[in-house]
């Protein structure tokens, strides 16, 4: 017989392999205490890349679990009140610490000592009210501090001393009115440069407020202050490229500029003067003071001032290129407008209430390139755009737009940009970007857009981006894209695309990127649609409606995208349960994302992944798949990253298995294990960060090993294991986790472990010395006792013989049974065989079926093959055979051997070698040219009474061996 199986040869290998691996387990506890720890856990926050975040955790002080080797620390938008002296000690890596968006009123003198290697510290948004002495002591490295929108009345003199590299400084949104306050910062900082006191209470600048020496300033922001008097006598700022000193919706008088020096501001470059009144005396200093190097000049919200007279004043300036005029409330620009701007290259009009242009008013504009009229009240695409052939980009998003027509970018052949998006466009026309061949980014999202009418069908040889997403197209027509050879970005998601003709890409061979997602594309839509898309590297179908009925997709829709990197396949299971074809990914030998998250899939084929051996990162989360086997996960060895939250998870023992040693990331928040064993976590050796929030745990010695890794491993962030909660016992249900006194589940004492490695070591020897002498005998003397059990359970039963011969054969040898002897004795002799197949009560144990048809036959025929002698079931029958033969004294045994088997190879088997010497056999292969005799020799044997005393069958066809 076949059932169970087992070769003495593989329980040989096995278990010899099971000591050393139990040997080698048992020595490594022995000496865990040499070995480092690998694992941690935070209280508050996750750790990625050397960087804290502990964001939005509603703290109310820093936490002090924080490994002191990170580079950064983020605690924004927290509630913590106070920086301590101890809360930073000892973080000397760290580089960047974010604290903003806090209640801190109150920070310890020398909190920040210890920060050595610090370059950036960000405390916006807090509620302090003063910077005292040596508040900045240590941060010697620094380079950016932010400190903008507190209450910031005073200045210690010595608050920025320490500060010797800081070369950007904010504190806007504060206090300060005295601009001796900055005078003494300004003094402490020798390699500032950039510096913004925005939005505080300061009324005039005067230049010998700063300092007597120059300062190297570029950049220095002053705007949002009521200044009435600008002043500058010295030559304080040599090196400024910088200034702004508008204050945006101020009701003071116009601002007195009184400049002495004409070069005091010869190096500015950017001047913003937003929000000033400018009358014809304050336009002067424009001309005289910032002439030899302005090139961009901020003009928004210069309400009460003769704007058409400052813009003039303004591109009088010859070095002056780029104008920001927002907010002004225009509605009709004139052809007087820029009438003396010729060297204007960058107009920016967004944000006023621009209805009508005339056609002339951008006539002296011959060389803009760029023009933004966004946010404005345009109801088409005025004709002026006409008259700027050097026009490289243009914004009229956000208007009112309803019509493009044929001829409305006329002669702007050299644009590359332009932005149409937030219109109420409803449709194309295929003429309407004719002429445009420069054009590199198209921008028509959020629109009314149903039909492209072959508006890309023309060639448009050098467009990379075209983003017509948020619009109400239903259907890509085959050629709709195929004049963009060059496209490499193409969003249309969010619309109502059922459609994609065959031919719907055709020409995109460049595209490397293409969303798709929210439309209402089904799974009959998909094949053969993205064959000519072979440089794709990132495809989103999330939020669609494919929902396959087959297992198996003829022809896979993604077979050509060898090059995607990207897959996005979530949210597609509204309509009931979901599953995803097995060979869905085959072509994508270089997949490294895959999301199928939200489809409601309840099974994973496990030949899922066999298509893609590069795949990194796998989110399956938010499913209903209950159970994951780990042949899942062989073909995707190199996983970095799992999400598998919210799958009704029951357990994570397919990670013991699934031989994922890259793993660094796993997700796995609201399932339902509530055990972690160690086989588990030692199967993922390269984990740094686990989550599983929303998990209840067993608070026993199942989870002792967990719970002590929790805490003691140095490698990997366990997500808030300070929160896990006991769900069994009941006695312990709403307790921590980590609240679990272990000392009971482990023996930990020098004494055991001498007891266990003298016993391991005497156990060693004792089994290889039993192994190397008495292996056999030992197998042998098993199936022995097993024999003699059952036979001394039927000894003394009578038993009707039902059947002349029970035939012990291997499965191996079924063919020759069914073939050759089957038909020979009850074909043509007449004996009533019994047949392990065909005869054994179905149900009931294999041993009791043996014993009963051993004991209900006359004789019991062994047929022998070498697959006989290794066969576990085979074993045990001839054994029962063979004591019935012994102990009742019948000639019930006939041996018949299909193969020529030497005596050295019967030598393991002991009882087989002692039949042979007492008995003779049939042998098959010698019958020869004379198998009719073999048949009649069987005959005879089957055919003799019991006689205990007979020890001969027949005349033997051979010698005994």
């Amino acid at each position: 017989m076949a059932n169970g199986v087992k070769e003495d040869k593989t329980m040989e290998k096995r278990g010899f392999a099971c000591f050393k691996l139990s040997f080698v387990f048992f020595m490594l506890n022995v000496s865990s205490s040499a070995l480092p720890v690998r694992g941690f856990y935070l209280k508050s926050g996750r750790i990625t890349d050397f960087n804290a975040s502990c964001s939005r955790l509603h703290l109310q002080a820093v936490p002090r679990d924080i490994p002191s080797t990170v580079r950064g620390f983020d605690l924004s938008e927290n509630r913590i009140t106070m920086i301590q002296a101890p809360d930073f000690k000892n973080f000397s890596a760290l580089i960047t610490l974010d604290l903003k968006r806090n209640m801190i009123s109150q920070i310890d003198a020398g909190a920040f000592a210890d920060l050595i290697s610090l370059k950036t510290l960000n405390l916006n948004n807090n509620r302090l009210t003063a910077v005292g002495d040596d508040l900045f002591h240590g941060l010697s490295n620094l380079t950016e501090l932010r400190i903008n929108n507190n209450r910031i009345k005073n200045l210690s003199s010595t608050s920025f001393e320490s500060l010797t590299s800081l070369t950007f400084l904010d504190m806007s949104y504060n206090r300060l009115h005295l601009l001796t306050k900055v005078h003494t910062m300004l003094q402490q900082l020798p390699n500032l440069l950039e510096l913004s006191v925005k939005s505080n209470l300061i009324t005039s600048f005067h230049s010998w407020d700063l300092t007597n020496r120059s300062l190297k300033l570029t950049s220095l922001d002053l705007s949002l202050n009521d200044i009435t008097v600008f002043k500058v006598t010295a030559d304080v700022f040599p090196n400024l490229t910088s200034l702004s000193i508008g204050r945006i919706h101020s009701k003071r008088t116009a601002m007195q500029w009184d400049i002495r020096g004409g070069t005091f501001f010869s190096r500015v470059s950017t001047l913003d003067i937003s929000g000033l009144k400018m009358d014809e005396a304050a336009m002067r200093p424009l001309g005289e003071n910032f002439n030899p190097s302005l090139t961009s000049l901020r003009m928004n919200a210069m309400r009460g001032t003769r704007l058409t007279k400052l813009v003039n004043v303004s591109c009088s300036v010859p070095t002056v290129s780029r104008l920001q005029m927002q907010q002004n409330n225009l509605h009709y620009i004139n052809a007087k407008f820029f009438q003396l701007c010729a060297n204007i290259t960058e107009m920016d009009l967004g944000k006023n209430s621009i209805a009508n242009i005339s056609y002339e008013a951008f006539r002296s504009l011959p060389g803009l390139k760029i023009l933004n009229l966004s946010q404005n009240k345009l109801a088409f695409i005025t004709p002026a755009t006409g008259n700027l052939p050097t026009l490289e980009e243009l914004d009229l998003s956000q208007n009112y737009i309803t019509t493009l027509g044929c001829n409305s970018f006329a002669n702007l052949t050299k644009l590359k940009i332009l932005s149409l998006h937030q219109n109420s466009i409803p449709a194309l026309r295929k003429c309407v970007f004719e002429g445009l061949i420069k054009l590199q980014v198209v921008k028509l999202q959020n629109n009314s857009i149903s039909k492209l009418d072959g508006a890309f069908s023309i060639h448009l040889p050098n467009l990379k981006r075209l983003r017509l997403n948020i619009n109400k197209l239903t259907a890509i027509k085959r050629g709709d894209f195929a004049g963009l050879q060059s496209l490499e970005s193409l969003a249309l998601d969010n619309n109502m695309i059922t459609t994609l003709e065959h031919g719907s890409f055709k020409g995109l061979s460049n595209l490397t990127e293409l969303q798709l997602s929210t439309n209402r594309i089904d799974e009959t839509t998909l094949p053969e649609r993205f064959r000519d898309l072979v440089n794709l590297e990132s495809l989103d179908l999330s939020e669609n409606r494919v929902q396959f009925k087959n297992a198996f997709l003829t022809p896979p829709p993604f077979s050509g995208l060898s090059r995607l990197r990207t897959l996005v396949f979530l949210g597609n299971g509204r309509r009931g349960k979901f599953s995803l074809p097995y060979n869905l990914l085959e072509g994508l030998t270089n997949l490294s994302f895959f999301s199928a998250r939200k489809n409601q899939l309840s099974f994973l084929h496990r030949d899922t992944f066999n298509y893609t051996p590069r795949l990194q990162t796998l989110d399956i989360g938010a499913n209903d798949l209950r159970n994951l086997s780990s042949e899942l996960f062989h073909p995707i060895g190199g996983l970095e990253s799992l999400y598998i939250s919210k799958i009704s998870l029951d357990s994570l023992d397919f990670l013991i298995d699934a031989n994922l040693t890259k793993l660094e990331f796993i997700q796995g928040k609201l399932n339902q294990y509530s055990v972690l064993s160690e086989e588990v976590i030692k199967s993922m050796p390269s984990l740094v960060y686990l989550n599983l929030q929303g998990n209840s745990f067993t608070c026993d010695c199942d989870n002792a090993y967990f719970r002590s890794w929790i805490v003691n491993d140095k490698q990997t962030q366990v997500y808030e294991a300070d929160k896990f909660l006991c769900n069994y016992p009941s006695e312990l249900k709403g307790k921590k986790l980590l609240e679990l006194d272990v000392k009971s589940c482990t023996v930990n004492t020098e004494f055991i472990y001498f007891i266990s490695t003298t016993s391991t070591i005497l156990l060693f020897m004792l089994t290889s010395l039993t192994y190397h002498f008495m292996r056999w005998q030992l197998v042998y003397a098993y199936y022995l006792f097993l024999a003699l059990l059952f036979d001394t359970k039927l000894k003394n039963k009578q038993q009707p013989k039902r059947y002349d011969a029970f035939v012990s054969y291997n499965t191996s040898d079924e063919p020759w049974v069914m073939r050759q002897l089957l038909p020979k004795l009850e074909g043509e002799q007449g004996w009533r065989l019994c047949l392990h197949h065909r005869d054994f009560e179905p149900g009931k144990p294999i041993i009791d079926n043996i014993t009963d048809a051993i004991y209900g036959s006359r004789k019991t025929i062994c047929v022998i093959s070498r697959r006989y002698l290794e066969s576990e079931w085979c074993s045990t029958e001839i054994q029962v055979a063979s004591f019935r033969l012994f102990d009742e004294r019948k000639d019930v045994l006939v041996l018949v051997f299909l193969e020529d088997i030497p005596g050295a190879e019967l030598s393991p088997y002991y009882r087989m070698r002692k039949l042979l010497k007492r008995r003779t056999y049939l042998s098959w292969p010698r019958a020869g040219q004379h198998p009719n005799l073999f048949w009649e020799k069987l005959r005879q044997a089957l055919g003799t009474k019991d006689d205990p005393g007979r020890e001969e069958l027949v005349p033997t066809l051979l010698d005994r061996q």
